[in-house]
């Protein structure tokens, strides 16, 4: 799953200002409830190796459960995935999940748990650079977008008002409405009014001019081609209200998934896509790919945690129920492209940039490499929705042409820095055919009710079975819930 995305930095201090009178933060990095000591033990199978599936196993093995993973891949980590071939003199970047806020408690948690050290996710010096058609603005680190270097139609009074004032204005109340989506019965019914329309729509409900919604929109999608419910957006700015800051793991996101996988690893058959699972009264199977031959694993509850799209070119006998099928067969996937870029020299810091930015296409650049030593750099490229999916769609020569102009507009030079590219399309990856669950309008009231719950013996877990969804918090906690589960069942 990928960390969801970066309108959160760009509208960071905006956020936290129209957000301040709500709920306090949480406790940070506190251990989850230990399960009980099994008696009897059961055996459990769990398909998917990411985040989800490996705590679930990490727990009930601790538990006195007989556990088994059966990974598709050869590494653990899912779409925890850090990138270091082809890259040179020791650089990476993440193509996954990439940020850790810290207000994620259970993220948190298990970074300390293995002994793993969190470092900034953003720079705190230099300045970012925004481009609106053929305006570059820099701002610098920790400061909000001055609009009026913006050329964006907007009111005299939206101009006024700032990017703090903007989601006060149009997103203040609606954050405030929504209630705390922590407790177990939301949404209630004042939010489930929002999940009728697409943030935009929203928007231009409350009277936002068209260039406050692009505004508010980015980077992640333009005023007419939003495809996610607003729901999920207010719930996303609720859960950022919480947050001060964002860390990545030093040496790269895929040591946490790696951490589990070493305390795992007789547990987990690798190279074993699941093409089959069955059930009934007293036992499950999945029968799994190996070698070219099936081989079946049984055992008495079984956890899936791959993504839904995955999911659909499973066979399942008995079939799961009505609600379930359309769920697994409906429910959105973000379709982002990743274009990382290995620069010669970071020629941007010489202009005073730190290498962070966002333009109009829309489209968000990180600078990963800012706190690794060494004269080269990598950008990258972050691109969603309709975008990610046009420029994955591409041949790889016209992609690397279309990401690289694009670049330029916002650190012109890049062209003569260019050595080399990664290019990671998650919609064209046959294991996660898509980046992260983001519900689209109508979904979060519908077929998102009740996603988690069993299917007989089948459990699910994943950061589409979450109040998380597209973060690393949500696979952790929903693969803790789906232990739980499969450990009190009879």
């Amino acid at each position: 799953m990928l960390t969801r995305f970066d309108r959160r930095e760009f509208l960071k201090f905006a956020v936290l200002a129209a957000s301040a009178h709500l709920l306090p933060r949480p406790a940070l990095g506190q251990a989850p409830t230990p399960l009980p000591r099994a008696a009897p033990s059961k055996r459990i199978l769990i398909i998917g190796g990411g985040l989800a599936g490996l705590v679930a196993a990490y727990e009930l093995t601790h538990a006195g459960h007989d556990v088994t993973i059966l990974e598709a891949q050869l590494r653990p980590g899912g779409r925890v995935q850090t990138i270091r071939e082809p890259f040179s003199d020791g650089l990476y970047a993440e193509a996954g999940a990439a940020r850790i806020p810290d207000n994620h408690d259970l993220t948190l948690y298990y970074v300390k748990h293995f002994g793993l050290t969190l470092v900034p996710f953003y720079p705190k010096e230099k300045s970012r650079v925004f481009v609106f058609g053929k305006k570059r603005v820099q701002v610098p680190a920790g400061t909000e977008l001055d609009l009026s270097q913006v050329p964006y139609d907007l009111t005299a009074e939206e101009r006024r008002l700032g990017m703090s004032g903007l989601v006060q204005k149009y997103l203040g109340a609606a954050i405030n409405s929504i209630g705390d989506p922590s407790t177990p019965n939301w949404p209630g019914q004042a939010a489930k009014a929002y999940d009728k329309l697409t943030l935009a729509e929203f928007l231009k409900q409350q009277g936002a001019s068209r260039g406050a919604i692009q505004l508010l929109e980015f980077p992640f999608a333009t005023a007419d081609n939003d495809p996610s419910s607003a729901l999920w957006n207010l719930r996303e700015f609720f859960y950022e209200s919480k947050e001060t800051t964002r860390s990545k793991i030093k040496g790269g996101n895929d040591l946490l998934p790696k951490a589990f996988a070493a305390k795992l690893s007789d547990k987990i058959h690798y190279g074993s896509p699941v093409v089959r699972i069955e059930q009934d009264s007293s036992k499950v199977r999945a029968i799994a790919l190996q070698s070219g031959t099936h081989q079946a694993f049984e055992g008495d509850r079984l956890i899936c945690t791959i993504p839904f799209p995955v999911l659909r070119k499973v066979e399942i006998n008995p079939p799961f129920s009505e609600l379930k099928r359309k769920a697994i067969a409906e429910f959105a996937y973000d379709t982002i492209t990743r274009v990382l870029l290995q620069c010669r020299t970071r020629y941007w810091e010489k202009n005073g940039n730190n290498g962070f930015g966002i333009s109009d296409l829309p489209q968000e650049i990180w600078h990963p490499t800012f706190d690794q030593p060494g004269p080269r750099g990598l950008l990258a490229s972050y691109l969603y929705f309709s975008v990610g999916q046009r420029v994955g769609e591409m041949s790889e020569e016209q992609r690397l042409h279309f990401v690289t102009r694009e670049m330029e507009r916002v650190h012109p030079g890049l062209l003569d820095n260019l050595e080399g590219h990664f290019s990671k399309i998650w919609p064209a990856d046959p294991w996660a055919r898509g980046a992260a669950a983001i519900p689209s309008p109508d979904q979060m009231t519908t077929i998102c009710v009740g996603i988690e719950r069993p299917e007989g013996r089948v459990h699910f877990a994943g950061e589409h079975t979450s109040r998380f969804t597209a973060w690393m918090q949500g696979a952790l906690q929903s693969g803790l819930r789906a232990a739980k589960e499969v450990h009190e069942a009879a």
